[in-house]
């Protein structure tokens, strides 16, 4: 149905601009997501829900938050988030996009999926950045906090509401955009 396949690429929009904040907690979500029957994922993305990847994808979420709490470390895994981010953005659209040709299916992953998570993921490491300088890195905690609620928050919304998630990205890229203006014209 045409109905299921727009709202599926939403889930996957949605839950790309969730790995924008915090890699593994949108797959966890997934994860959960598949397990209880929630959302029914591709057939070659059916792992997802298996009790393995909900055990690995529940302790790799609570190290990376855990992680981001720590001074230093948290600017280098903002270092290597970006490109984990895209190939997490486009792995999420590719399992939860239905009914699509491979071919669609794919590039739309890459474009639309990496590529949002990408976009969110380098605002949110320029911000962090930006707050390391600013506040000699004691204003980073309060900046995990933000991205890991913004994560949760977007990962429940995109899988149970998943329209709304789409809007929730347009506004979050809208602010992005603002942000970079301002930014630019200082």
């Amino acid at each position: 149905m045409m109905s299921d396949t727009i709202l599926s690429i939403f889930l996957g929009i949605g839950l790309s601009a969730s790995v924008g904040f915090r890699v593994f907690l949108p797959l966890f979500a997934l994860s959960l997501a598949a397990y209880f029957g929630v959302w029914e994922l591709n057939a070659s993305w059916q792992w997802i829900g298996s009790n393995v990847a909900l055990v690995t994808l529940g302790i790799a979420t609570l190290v990376e938050i855990t992680a981001y709490y720590i001074p230093v470390v948290d600017n280098a895994l903002d270092t290597i988030a970006i490109p984990l981010a895209t190939i997490a953005g486009t792995a999420v659209m590719v399992s939860t996009v239905a009914d699509l040709s491979p071919v669609i299916t794919w590039a739309l992953a890459i474009i639309a999926g990496g590529g949002t998570a990408a976009a969110v993921k380098s605002s949110a490491s320029a911000t962090r950045l930006g707050t390391t300088v600013s506040t000699a890195g004691f204003g980073n905690p309060v900046v995990s906090t933000i991205e890991t609620g913004t994560s949760v928050v977007m990962s429940i919304v995109s899988i149970f509401l998943p329209i709304l998630a789409f809007v929730c990205v347009l506004g979050i890229f809208y602010l992005v955009y603002k942000l970079y203006k301002k930014l630019r014209s200082n």
